[in-house]
């Protein structure tokens, strides 16, 4: 069964960098000051200068990557506003202290309705469903330990 992807075509090569000040995981709405639909303008405001932008295309058309300390990449896929924040530093948290290197049982009690399931080898919880144009928060785990958290719109 093909899974249904979340901007995380070019999000894959997340660059290990310096973790900076707490922030906060927002279920579904964003991280760290980068929320789904900002503009450039508006997520550079908030986390100023990206350390390095990357421009290309993938499956679904033109994006750009832009990376900022802390493990934190902001993906605009085909357009000009956010449509996935990922992290994969320790600083970023929900409001409940989920954030990389929780455990799965950690994710499943700080978070209100998960799904979590294991597809070509990767387990993942996430939140809603992979139905295009829904948001979802997904948190990757390997070795039961959440390595990365994306919030993002489903795009297939």
């Amino acid at each position: 069964m093909k899974r249904a992807l979340v901007v995380l075509a070019g999000v894959g090569a997340v660059l290990a960098v310096p973790e900076t000040a707490a922030a906060q995981v927002q279920v579904d709405r964003g991280i760290a000051g980068a929320r789904l639909q900002n503009t450039s303008a508006q997520v550079h405001a908030a986390l100023g200068r990206p350390a390095r932008t990357h421009r290309g295309t993938n499956d679904f058309g033109r994006f750009t990557e832009e990376t900022y300390a802390g493990g934190i990449v902001v993906t605009y896929q085909g357009g000009a506003t956010v449509s996935a924040v990922s992290t994969s530093g320790l600083g970023d948290r929900t409001a409940g202290g989920v954030g990389v290197r929780s455990t799965e049982a950690q994710v499943r009690r700080g978070v209100a309705s998960l799904h979590c399931e294991t597809v070509a080898g990767a387990r993942s919880c996430h939140t809603g469903s992979f139905r295009p144009g829904q948001r979802i928060t997904d948190f990757l785990i390997s070795g039961g330990r959440v390595t990365r958290v994306t919030v993002g719109f489903v795009i297939d």
